[in-house]
């Protein structure tokens, strides 16, 4: 078996490819099981979680992801989430290759997102607003700058050196790049707005947004969190990287849903109805859409099959 490191997948992993693979898994399929959520008890330390996705396309590759979350790590200099993903021939069962959980994450997130952007967004998008300066941030920035023809990025975040740090790592790329301390100024200059923070509460209001806008939302994981309002969520055309995941866990839907603002039925489709075609994307270039994702195992098989094929480990 081999080991991928995540400098090895960040040489393999480019977005415009994968972009193309999640598509194509989205619209081939492949068997998903529910993820799996076990409780770690740990002494002196609350929510400590193994989590596992698994995810196989018959006769060719079987994988799945080993998530812990300690939030104690906080204390130990070390990350209060790790990941490693493990890819097996569907053929055999045989390991392949062992990648970096966090790497293959972060790519697959914002290549999500981006092949949403190619449905639902304006094909003229130029300007993108990033609201979040963590780890996701720069992977969906370029993500977004495969998918559509980005030439201005404009950073939010709440710590402006965070903010001014990733500007200056995101030098030589193919666009301009600022900083804003003004949100909400922000909010109504940008064609494509991706947020990818930790708010609980609300971080971009219905009152901000115009027509022909895209929204992006990866943060908000629980039901407790949510970074729009509910007057975002009510004006937009709905979208969703699964029903099953986004309708049970995300909080910008199953808020608002609780309280009665929409239901169910406002999601007009999600990832696979895109890909297949059975629902169409943006419909005219005044329509405002969102998409939502929590994230699904068929996005981590597909980064990872794409990997292996590009760095040796062949199905056998």
């Amino acid at each position: 078996m081999r080991v991928f490191s995540a400098a090895d997948l960040a040489k393999v992993l480019d977005y415009g490819a994968l972009i193309d693979r999640i598509d194509e898994f989205f619209r081939i399929g492949c068997t998903v099981p529910v993820r799996h959520h076990h409780h770690i008890d740990v002494p002196n330390e609350d929510g400590t979680t193994l989590l596992l996705m698994p995810a196989w396309r018959e006769g060719d590759f079987v994988g799945v992801k080993i998530v812990t979350i300690f939030p104690g790590n906080l204390t130990r200099s070390l990350p209060s989430v790790m990941g490693t993903y493990l890819i097996l021939s569907g053929k055999t069962g045989q390991p392949l290759a062992s990648m970096d959980g966090k790497e293959l994450t972060v790519r697959r997130t914002g290549a999500a997102s981006a092949l949403a952007s190619r449905y639902l967004s304006r094909p003229d998008s130029r300007h993108l607003l990033m609201v979040g300066t963590g780890s996701l941030a720069p992977h969906m920035i370029r993500s977004h700058a495969a998918a559509r023809p980005i030439d201005r990025v404009t950073i939010w975040g709440r710590t402006p050196d965070h903010a001014d740090a990733l500007a200056k790592s995101l030098t030589g790329d193919s666009f301009s790049v600022s900083v804003t301390s003004d949100l909400e100024a922000g909010v109504r200059a940008a064609d494509i707005i991706s947020c990818a923070t930790l708010a609980v509460q609300p971080l971009v209001f219905g009152r901000w947004l115009k027509a022909g806008q895209h929204v992006d939302l990866v943060g908000g994981y629980r039901t407790d969190m949510r970074e729009t309002d509910d007057d975002a969520i009510a004006k937009v055309s709905l979208y969703v990287d699964t029903r099953d995941g986004a309708l049970k866990e995300g909080g910008d839907l199953t808020i608002p849903i609780a309280a009665g603002v929409i239901t169910a039925a406002a999601v007009k489709g999600d990832l696979f109805d895109l890909a297949r075609g059975t629902v169409a994307g943006r419909q005219r270039a005044d329509d405002i859409t969102l998409f939502k994702s929590v994230g699904t195992a068929v996005e981590d098989l597909a980064a990872a099959a794409l990997a292996a094929e590009r760095l040796g480990a062949q199905v056998t």
